[in-house]
C-alpha cells in the first residue's frame, strides 16, 4: 500500500477536510501524518492563520500535534502572547509598545507570562470550537469535548469537557490504556495499520496482529 500522506484533500469530493501536515508551514509547528482538520465555515487551508492564535515567532513557543488526530471545525490553539503578565502591577502590556515608551525591544516578551508549548499526542479528537491554551499537554487517545476550554494537561485516553475542561471519564480500563500506550499503533507501518483497521475499530485489543 502506497500512502505518502502528501495529499492536501484526503477525500476527493471533500474540500472542507485537509491533512494538516500539507497546509501548515510555520517553523514552530509540527504535525504528524494523517492528522486531519475539517472546517465548514472557513477554508481549512487557512488553519494556521485562523486557528493558531497569538503564535508570534519572537516567543519561540511550539505547537506539536501527533499522528492520526481529528480536529473539528473552529478548534483554536491560543499561545503565550495572548497572556498579559500577572507579575506586573498593571495588566497593560507596556513592553509591546516599546516605541511609545522608550523601552528595549528585546524585552517585549516581558509583556506576557510564558507557560510553554502546546503538545497534542497521537489519536486525539478535538471537538467543535474547543480551545487549547498555552502550556497544555494532551495525552494520546484523549477526547476534548465541544467548546471545552482546556487550561490543564489531559491524561491519555481521557474524555474532558466544560469551561474550564474537567475529566468526564476514561475511555478504557487502566490495563487497556497501558497496553495501547505500549503498542502505539500509530507508529506502525501503513501496511500494518491497514491490516488491523477492523481490529482497531472493533475495540478488541486482543484482535490486533
Amino acid at each position: 500500500m502506497d500512502k505518502s500522506n502528501s495529499a492536501l484533500y484526503p477525500r476527493s469530493t471533500d474540500k472542507e477536510t485537509v491533512y494538516l501536515k500539507s497546509v501548515v508551514s510555520g517553523p514552530n509547528i509540527e504535525v504528524g501524518a494523517f492528522t486531519m482538520y475539517n472546517d465548514f465555515v472557513n477554508d481549512p487551508i487557512l488553519f494556521e492563520r485562523n486557528n493558531i492564535l497569538y503564535h508570534y515567532p519572537v516567543n519561540h513557543d511550539k505547537l506539536i500535534i501527533g499522528k492520526f488526530c481529528s480536529i473539528a471545525c473552529g478548534a483554536k490553539f491560543v499561545f503565550n502572547s495572548a497572556n498579559h503578565t500577572l507579575a506586573s502591577l498593571s495588566t497593560y502590556p507596556f513592553p509591546i509598545f516599546f516605541e511609545e515608551w522608550g523601552l528595549d525591544v528585546k524585552e517585549i516578551t516581558a509583556a506576557w507570562d510564558n507557560k510553554g508549548d502546546i503538545i497534542i499526542g497521537n489519536d486525539v479528537w478535538i471537538g467543535y470550537e474547543a480551545v487549547i491554551l498555552s502550556g497544555v499537554t494532551i495525552g494520546d487517545g484523549a477526547i476534548i469535548g465541544t467548546r471545552a476550554v482546556v487550561t490543564k494537561d489531559v491524561a491519555p485516553y481521557t474524555i474532558v469537557g466544560g469551561l474550564p475542561a474537567k475529566p468526564i471519564r476514561k475511555r478504557f480500563s487502566d490495563e487497556k490504556i497501558a497496553k495501547l500506550l505500549e503498542i502505539q499503533w500509530w507508529n506502525w507501518s501503513n501496511e500494518k495499520i491497514a491490516k488491523n483497521i477492523q481490529a482497531i475499530q472493533s475495540g478488541d485489543i486482543a484482535q490486533l496482529q
